[in-house]
């Protein structure tokens, strides 16, 4: 019986997509590369929930609010 959820099997067909679309190429650095495409995703809609209440969104995302911001300037995002 398999336990994946909705989130785990979009991310499946969309590593699908990119192998896919990447053709005879070899990714490099991909596990990497999927957690910054992730986490910006996450900041953003957490920010976009809270109506950009930072404090809130940290608190949303199980995190302080320094390290939000510093996570926000990383993937430079304006808050």
């Amino acid at each position: 019986m398999s336990t994946t959820t909705p989130l785990e099997q979009a991310v499946r067909e969309q590593l699908e997509r990119y192998f896919e679309d990447l053709g005879d190429s070899t990714p490099h650095d991909m596990l990497s590369m999927v957690g910054l495409c992730v986490e910006r995703t996450v900041l953003e809609v957490a920010l976009e929930r809270t109506g950009g209440n930072q404090t809130r969104a940290a608190d949303m995302l199980g995190i302080t609010r320094g390290t939000l911001r510093k996570k926000l300037q990383t993937h430079q995002i304006q808050a």
